[in-house]
């Protein structure tokens, strides 16, 4: 699975926009100039972010965006859906009863990819937009249990390292 560039960009926009913000919006050419982003690109992305309540717009001059919630409270999930960036590695639709297969059974490896498709999930809904600014992100990903039992510890990235 590649997040694309519309979760990507997204989740860059309002980290730039957390990091800067004052008392005063923030124009979307600024972020666009400072991210090496396309301003009409971001103007898309951020009808949207305003559509799921997680940014405010102020019109006129002086106006711009400001975040709608507190750092803490917003997730890098909330952000990634709300640009519409699906979070699933399956081939199969989301919450689908019916598989991928063309006889509309489940490949063997569905099971897989679903409970990565989970994970993914969870781990950005673990992390707030104040994690990113505070650059506190490395190591949230917690080793599963069972991992701990493989006999070759060498071969596990742990948080720490």
């Amino acid at each position: 699975m590649k997040l694309s560039t519309r979760g990507r960009y997204a989740v860059m926009a309002m980290a730039d926009l957390a990091s800067i913000q004052g008392e005063k919006p923030v124009t979307l050419a600024d972020v666009a100039t400072r991210q090496e982003i396309s301003l009409s690109y971001l103007e898309q992305l951020f009808a949207q972010l305003r559509r799921a309540g997680l940014v405010s717009s102020m019109r006129g001059p002086g106006g711009g965006y400001k975040l709608a919630q507190p750092l803490a409270s917003t997730r890098i999930s909330d952000i990634v859906l709300a640009v519409d960036e699906p979070l699933e590695v399956t081939r199969c639709g989301h919450n689908s009863v019916k598989g991928c297969k063309t006889d509309g059974s489940r490949c063997i490896t569905h099971d897989l990819w679903s409970e990565l498709s989970r994970q993914i999930n969870l781990f950005l809904s673990s992390i707030t937009l104040e994690d990113v600014i505070n650059r506190q992100v490395l190591g949230k990903a917690a080793i599963f249990p069972a991992a701990e039992s493989i006999n070759e510890p060498e071969a596990l990235v742990t948080a720490g390292e």
